[in-house]
């Protein structure tokens, strides 16, 4: 996919999610307020964090779309990277404060105290946003997946615990309704319940993209599958040294290829042409490859 068309339609699920978020953000603390409910408020903050998450991927895909410069001789790509891991510590971010909110309201009951039963606006506000984000997400996870964005399935991720925050919610507030006062408890208590998961999905998020952006190797089976291909070109006699990583969607590969020691330096140009040919078919075009060449004998 060209450049230019990834970045549109990057642009415009964001732009979607943003406008989404915008109106969801408002109505679930409206209705978080009104309703009286500790869960529903905790969500409407939680899609607030979504719209933040939207401007951060909107930025930063921007920079990442740009062409290699005289600053950046390897390209943008890890900018996409770095959105990646900043969506995934505003998740866990909010999942700390969700579990913050939802214990100082549980030891409010415990200790005698009484908080107020949510009400139907609530209840209606949580339906709303599970639809709705559930929506979004599948949405966004399909052009994140289409784009092969990280930034973009991170940010599908966010709507999606949205809606997981979303479901809590519900069941937190109808429980509170329909159970009684002494059932009240349900709603800070699923907002605890809430935030560790989604602590999780974001742990689970920021782990690659850290690990890229320190410059991490490629998976151990993807490395053994680049030997795999180079030593499948007819006149390479053995590939070592390999180094990988990536980044953003490009893969950086540096190599030493061992090659008949009696071939002219032509024909082992054309060697390597066709080993990054078959490497870029697998890795896609935007594969970065250095090939140091090595005669047989002097092979280590």
């Amino acid at each position: 996919m060209e450049t230019a068309i990834r970045e549109k339609k990057i642009m415009k699920v964001t732009f979607v999610g943003m406008v989404v978020n915008i109106f969801l953000s408002a109505g679930k603390i409206a209705a978080g307020v009104f309703g009286r409910s500790a869960a529903m408020l905790a969500d409407g903050v939680h899609s607030l964090s979504d719209l933040l998450s939207d401007i951060i991927v909107i930025a930063f895909v921007k920079v990442s779309s740009k062409e290699r410069d005289r600053d950046h001789e390897y390209g943008h790509g890890k900018f996409e990277t770095f959105a990646t891991l900043i969506v995934s510590l505003i998740l866990i971010v909010v999942a700390a404060q969700m579990m913050v909110s939802g214990i100082r309201s549980i030891a409010e009951v415990l200790g005698g105290d009484s908080i107020p039963k949510p009400g139907y606006v609530a209840l209606a506000a949580a339906l709303i946003s599970i639809v709705s984000k559930e929506i979004l997400y599948r949405y966004t996870i399909a052009a994140g997946r289409k784009t092969d964005s990280p930034a973009v399935v991170a940010n599908a991720w966010h709507h999606r615990s949205d809606a997981f925050s979303s479901v809590g919610s519900l069941i937190g507030i109808a429980g509170a309704i329909f159970l009684g006062d002494k059932w009240v408890i349900l709603d800070p208590l699923v907002c605890c319940c809430i935030s560790i998961a989604i602590f999780v999905v974001a742990v689970r998020m920021a782990g690659p993209s850290l690990n890229e952006l320190m410059d991490g190797s490629l998976p151990e089976e993807t490395e053994k599958e680049i030997v795999s291909l180079a030593m499948s070109v007819k006149g390479v006699r053995n590939l070592h040294e390999l180094k990988t990583r990536r980044s953003g969607l490009s893969v950086m590969i540096e190599a030493h290829m061992v090659v008949d020691p009696m071939i002219t330096v032509e024909q082992a140009h054309e060697i390597v042409t066709s080993v990054e040919g078959v490497l870029k078919e697998k890795f896609g075009q935007q594969t970065q490859i250095s090939i140091h060449i090595e005669p047989s004998e002097t092979a280590k």
